[in-house]
């Protein structure tokens, strides 16, 4: 499509959205961007639908088709009910868990969802504030729904928004539900298909209630109460970077034993804005930075963060010289497994049915440790829903020990289907405390954990191109990996190539291909090579960006050597880096 063709189409389009059917506030939004010279925003708020996908809607918020907007929402949350009344006719009575983070609009959104299924019969339970992700889990499972929404766009820049769909179990959709879900959400074409005007006698107003279920729920996966108890008075700083954590984060530590939660108090404010960071994701640096102040002010042992909707968790830990170093995902995930397994080895608590879970592209260290302590570690596509599609098909025959991905998200219950902070940080404070009392602190614990399980080294670097050229760019630089594998990386061959959009397993040396053993396809490139390196390349499901994951092996001699281990492996992965050209 021509340049002039493709403005006559977003012309066409936005001159819909000037009609009656659509708001004051819309229509205006609408002609300014009509009416300017660049039409640039005018372009990418029209050249195409915002899609939703199978985790979703997630866009920027502003008028346009291609825009978070009570349309766009209303369209996607009409169609769901389509779908859950087609799907659950013969219920007398289906109901749906509506939940929100602390973005700019979400509550409207999700009013406005709460609104529309109740026009369509459907009880909704409505939570009475912002609550974390993994809450509105628990809730759907806990109230017995059928489906339910997270209004949300997790740690994404303040100016997006997103809406996320769960099934019965908790989880988001994944097939057949995504894909009924999407043809149904398409089947909404215009504004006059959505019942806006609600039933308020089907909107159930929920809150304090729910929390204490959760929270007692949360309570029962301590391990190491008494390591508490000796270690209470610990010095954490947690902060909620302006979000939903604030909410049940600071009681679950005080209901776990902990009597020193340190706060920053200029992000205990709630705010959509995010005033004070730049991004409000915790695996960054300056996202964490005000709370490592607030650490080296006080002395803390150990910091924790959650980001915007509480579903993923930050850590910092102190190193030999007393530095504050954050942890990557990876690691956390590490951890978290590692303990777990630990401890039920301890009390004596394995029957012999436990597994854990990990995402294809989240480090191999796991699967060492699991195999190492006989655990089954299953591998899953990237994404919580895909966790718990193997904990679903396990439910009644093994025991779930924990499950995470290098996206800094972990879930350690099986009573919720999404990843938690709320959980995760309460148990990571615990083991901080069950290493207090072997004379460790976490980072000399990680240590521990490399000497005894063989050293890795991981880093992730996201490509980002935005709008409609970068998504072209995205589908090119794809293709070419998959047409043109390299033949070396970091100075070794390339001997083996996973490509999950065919499931085919290809030995570059033998030339033999086989099957790969995964529920459906997915866009995701993976090159190992001859001395045990792993780099996987993905488009970002949720976000404008190409994301790649390289994973280096590397001797380490012994806990001592850990530092210049790691300053080995980072210049290994910086030749990776060089030969895929980024």
């Amino acid at each position: 499509m021509s340049n002039n063709d493709l403005l006559k189409s977003v012309m066409e389009k936005a001159e819909k959205w000037l009609s009656p059917k659509y708001d004051e506030k819309t229509r205006a939004e609408v002609k300014a961007m009509m009416e300017a010279e660049d039409k640039t925003p005018l372009i990418e708020a029209f050249y195409k639908d915002l899609e939703f996908g199978t985790g979703g809607l997630r866009g920027i918020m502003g008028a346009g088709t291609n825009r978070m907007n009570i349309y766009t929402v209303g369209a996607a949350t009409q169609g769901l009910a389509n779908y859950l009344k087609d799907t659950f006719k013969d219920l007398p009575q289906i109901s749906v868990c509506v939940g929100h983070d602390v973005r700019n609009n979400s509550r409207v959104f999700a009013e406005l969802a709460a609104d529309i299924f109740s026009a369509n019969g459907i009880k909704v339970y409505l939570f009475d504030d912002c609550r974390p992700t993994p809450e509105i889990s628990y809730g759907i499972r806990h109230l017995g729904c059928q489906s339910g929404v997270v209004v949300t766009a997790s740690h994404n820049p303040k100016e997006y928004n997103g809406y996320k769909a769960y099934w019965s179990d908790g989880a988001q959709m994944i097939a057949p539900h995504d894909v009924k879900t999407i043809e149904y959400v398409n089947a909404i074409t215009s504004v006059d298909q959505i019942k806006f005007t609600p039933n308020k006698d089907l909107i159930e107003i929920i809150g304090a209630e729910l929390d204490n279920d959760y929270l007692n729920d949360v309570k029962k996966l301590s391990l190491s109460p008494e390591a508490i108890e000796k270690h209470k008075d610990m010095k954490i700083v947690y902060t909620p970077i302006h979000g939903t954590g604030m909410m049940l984060i600071y009681e679950s530590l005080a209901r776990w034993g902990f009597t020193n939660v340190i706060h920053v108090p200029e992000q205990d404010v709630k705010s959509g804005d995010f005033p004070t960071v730049d991004s409000p994701n915790p695996e960054n640096a300056s996202a964490m930075a005000m709370a490592i102040a607030k650490a080296k002010e006080v002395g803390a042992d150990v910091v924790v963060a959650s980001d915007p909707d509480a579903d993923r968790i930050g850590l910092v830990v102190r190193d030999k010289k007393g530095e504050y170093q954050l942890v990557n995902g990876n690691q956390i995930v590490m951890i978290f497994l590692y303990y777990l397994i630990t401890r039920n080895v301890e009390l004596g608590r394995l029957n012999g049915t436990e597994y854990c879970v990990k995402t294809i592209v989240t480090t191999e260290a796991i699967k060492r440790i699991a195999d190492a302590n006989k655990i089954t570690c299953f591998d899953c596509y990237t994404g919580f829903k895909w966790i718990a599609d193997v904990m679903r098909n396990h439910e009644q025959t093994a025991r779930y020990l924990g499950g995470g991905e290098e996206s800094y998200g972990f879930l350690a219950e099986d009573f919720v289907r999404d990843k938690d902070a709320v959980s995760a940080i309460s148990l990571m404070c615990e083991i901080a405390a069950w290493a207090a009392e072997k004379g460790q602190n976490l980072y000399e614990m990680l240590i521990d954990i490399y000497a005894q399980y063989g050293f890795s080294r991981e880093r992730g670097i996201s490509v980002v191109r935005p709008g409609k050229s970068g998504a072209e760019e995205i589908q090119a630089m794809m293709k070419n990996f998959r047409e043109n594998p390299p033949a070396t990386l970091g100075g070794s061959p390339v001997t083996a190539m996973k490509d999950y959009l065919d499931l085919n397993f290809r030995n570059l040396k033998t030339g033999q291909v086989e099957k790969l053993d995964f529920p459906t396809t997915s866009n995701v490139l993976q090159f190992f090579t001859e001395r045990g390196d792993k780099v996987s390349i993905r488009p970002s499901g949720t976000e404008p960006k190409i994301k790649f994951y390289i994973e280096v092996r590397e001797d380490m001699p012994s806990k001592e050597a850990y530092e210049e281990t790691v300053a080995l492996a980072e210049k290994h992965i910086d030749a990776i880096l060089a030969d895929l050209n980024k």
